[in-house]
């Protein structure tokens, strides 16, 4: 999968600290996380992003919890797909 990650993500230091994973991340590491440590990561941002009090105490971690949140929404999404059998052509 880490050929699929856009260049604004390479180039593009925008990180994250997970209280969850005990570490920062960037954007760009979503892609290789583990799915365990991925789905732990959404529902810290959407935790985060779901507080209004947060927006308002910090707008930088709640701006970048929400880059985090959609980007591994998309990754996980792909993984899905990536996963799910293929419909067998039927016209043969």
């Amino acid at each position: 999968m880490a050929n699929e990650i856009p260049p604004q993500e390479q180039s593009t230091r925008k990180w994250f600290r997970s209280h969850l994973l005990g570490r920062e991340l960037e954007l760009h590491e979503l892609y290789e996380l583990p799915q365990g440590e991925l789905d732990l990561l959404m529902a810290e941002t959407a935790e985060i992003r779901s507080d209004p009090e947060n927006r308002s105490r910090s707008h930088g971690r709640w701006c970048i919890a929400g880059y985090v949140l959609e980007l591994a929404k998309i990754v996980d999404a792909r993984r899905a797909s990536d996963q799910s059998p293929r419909p067998q052509d039927s016209r043969g």
